[in-house]
């Protein structure tokens, strides 16, 4: 089992009994994870994708509208901002900790449901990343299995040792960011979720960066409410500054029951409903 996590921290890099209590965060995060996000520069308000059903809200970098019409597609709003190249695959990068690489079957997490939507579309992705795991196939097509989910990392960890290492070797288009559930689960700051948007925005200008609410965690429901609730007003922060930074509530409406043990979502529903909300906010930039 990739990773460790012992009774008392509920450790997302592995399965922990610990935090299989149903106490749960029902609630948004502080009233702010549920919130709606905002636009860039222009402070225009963001439009929901098109594809939205249960996805988080997003805010458009640079003053760029988010969503699209009804079974339209759009490359970055009103801005034009298109991260993704005109053909070929666009190049997504899944960052965090276990719940990024899939805990605990380790066979590809949110990446197959997104995956699969995608292909479903005909829109064009592959995943990059060093880290690798997943099923050969997915939806007709050979999975791509790259992702930079390292079980049991906290925030200062996977900015110094990844987001300054090798994560962006490959500088994808679109970056994936859910991170912050094993700072909440051993009681740590996480202010270093903004070194790290800072520090990707700065060596990805030209990537779209999806910054994601935590899922919620039984174990430490008030730390994951309080962490969630400053998400949205940093990605508002980035977005306003020109920053290509959408918000995605990967927390809202997450039931604890679709949680395999109390941390990890179950690969029967948590970890399709995480691919559903990712593939919510950034179907409006793939072609």
């Amino acid at each position: 089992m990739a990773g460790s996590a012992n009774a008392g921290s509920a450790n997302a890099g592995a399965p922990s009994s610990a935090g299989s209590g149903n106490g749960g965060s029902a609630g948004s995060a502080g009233g702010a994870a549920g919130a709606p996000a905002f636009g860039g520069a222009a402070g225009a308000t963001a439009g929901a994708p098109s594809h939205a059903g249960s996805g988080g809200t997003a805010t458009g970098g640079g003053g760029a509208s988010a969503g699209t019409g009804a079974g339209g597609k759009a490359s970055g709003g009103s801005s034009g901002f298109d991260p993704c190249p005109a053909t070929g695959d666009c190049k997504v990068l899944p960052l965090g900790d276990s719940i990024t690489f899939g805990t605990p079957s380790n066979n590809g997490g949110y990446r197959v449901e997104l995956f699969s939507k995608a292909v479903g579309d005909n829109l064009h992705l592959t995943f990059v990343g060093s880290q690798s795991n997943g099923p050969a196939m997915v939806a007709g097509k050979a999975f791509p299995k790259g992702n930079e989910g390292y079980p049991g990392i906290t925030t200062a960890n996977l900015d110094s040792q990844h987001v300054k290492g090798t994560a962006l070797k490959d500088m994808p288009n679109i970056i994936l960011l859910h991170i912050g559930t094993n700072n909440v689960s051993q009681g740590s700051a996480a202010s270093d979720l903004e070194k790290i948007v800072d520090d990707l925005v700065t060596a990805a200008p030209n990537s779209l960066l999806a910054v994601a609410s935590i899922i919620p965690l039984p174990s430490s429901s008030a730390a994951v409410d309080k962490y969630n609730a400053g998400i949205p007003a940093l990605v508002e922060k980035k977005a306003s500054a020109g920053k290509h930074v959408i918000f995605v509530d990967q927390f809202k409406d997450f039931p604890t029951s679709e949680l395999t043990d109390g941390v990890h979502p179950n690969d029967s529903k948590g970890y399709p409903r995480m691919g559903d909300k990712w593939y919510a906010a950034i179907k409006p930039y793939l072609h």
